[in-house]
């Protein structure tokens, strides 16, 4: 390099001071009622007095106005003086920039009041009630007493959530005891890489460390206690996993299982009578019916929400998987052992 030569670099501005200067600019055109003229608008945004010269100015315009045209900002252009048609003005029309009212329906009402209450006793009740409080404050009437007896629930029951939502969050390491399809119990040890929802059930995805190799599991089929172990952050999750494309590629093949032989007591039941394949009077207490089904849990889970009033006749698998609800819903309420609220 010649000596006393001196070298120009060139430093592209920051975001934040480009973001500032946008927003003057929007701020000066929206604060006017006459278009500005580009000799106006100069004065009127701070960083356009630092350019260097008009050229400069004119140029860093330029590449502003269509920023905000890209953004959707309606940037108008005007003639400024009939007289002096070769004189342009910018402005921003305040109609077509302001966002408009907010207005919601009754029933758009009832589903925003609804959605709140989903989350009002998980892990988004502080956003879901700052949600609710801003739409109350803009006006909306959120009333309660619209959705009495309506109960919306989102199907997180297993125990095993909240404690696998924290280890993904973390990064940890968990071990707990999985219950495979044929009613066993294996212990797992599992670095969680995500939780889905997939066709209505619940699933972690992961890398079984005993196994060496990724894997998914049915929340549903985890029994008895999560465990973390070790530091958060100890392993990184890869960066092409996507918890519902494993979920989907691992699903085995849905079998269409043996008809359900139930017995129902009588008044109760009628979503499970109206997809009998036939019905039949025991007596005037209980009807038997048989249904088809296709997934033993899913199905042993409505059949056991309906309690004493329908009782699993065949097959085996069926029965003890009601079962095994039963017992785990006693215990959950009772504190009681399980084994002694519910016979085999």
């Amino acid at each position: 390099m010649p000596s006393g030569s001196v070298t120009r670099v060139s430093v592209q501005p920051s975001v934040a001071a480009k973001t500032e200067r946008l927003l003057n600019l929007v701020i000066a055109l929206l604060s006017t009622r006459m278009p500005l003229t580009k000799a106006r608008i100069r004065t009127a945004v701070p960083q356009y007095l630092t350019t260097a010269s008009v050229e400069a100015f004119d140029r860093m315009f330029e590449r502003d106005k269509d920023e905000l045209r890209e953004l959707g900002i309606p940037l108008e252009t005007a003639i400024v003086d009939p007289l002096f048609d070769d004189e342009l003005g910018y402005r921003i029309d305040r109609r077509e920039y302001a966002l408009p009212e907010i207005a919601f329906t009754p029933d758009e009402v009832s589903a925003l009041v609804l959605a709140g209450r989903i989350w009002s006793q998980a892990s988004l009740a502080a956003q879901a009630n700052a949600a609710l409080t801003k739409l109350a404050a803009t006006g909306v009437v959120l009333d309660d007493r619209s959705v009495v007896g309506v109960e919306p629930r989102i199907r997180t029951q297993e125990a095993s959530f909240e404690p696998l939502r924290r280890a993904v969050q973390d990064r940890r390491k968990v071990t707990f005891d999985y219950r495979k399809a044929d009613g066993t119990l294996s212990a797992r040890s599992v670095q969680p890489w995500g939780l889905t929802q997939w066709r209505g059930r619940w699933y972690i995805t992961g890398w079984d460390t005993a196994r060496d190799a990724e894997r998914v599991f049915r929340l549903g089929r985890i029994a008895g206690p999560v465990t973390a172990h070790g530091k958060a952050g100890a392993y990184a999750v890869p960066a092409d996993h996507v918890p519902r494309v494993l979920v989907r590629s691992s699903e085995p093949e849905i079998v269409d299982q043996p008809p359900a032989i139930l017995r129902v007591r009588a008044g109760v039941g009628n979503t499970l009578r109206r997809r009998a394949r036939s019905i039949g009077e025991i007596d005037d207490t209980w009807s038997l019916i048989d249904i088809d089904y296709r997934d033993v849990d899913s199905f042993a889970a409505e059949v056991a929400g309906f309690g004493p009033d329908v009782v699993v006749e065949a097959p085996v698998d069926l029965q003890a998987a009601v079962v095994r609800l039963l017992r785990e819903a006693a215990a959950r309420h009772t504190g009681v052992g399980a084994a002694e609220q519910v016979p085999s």
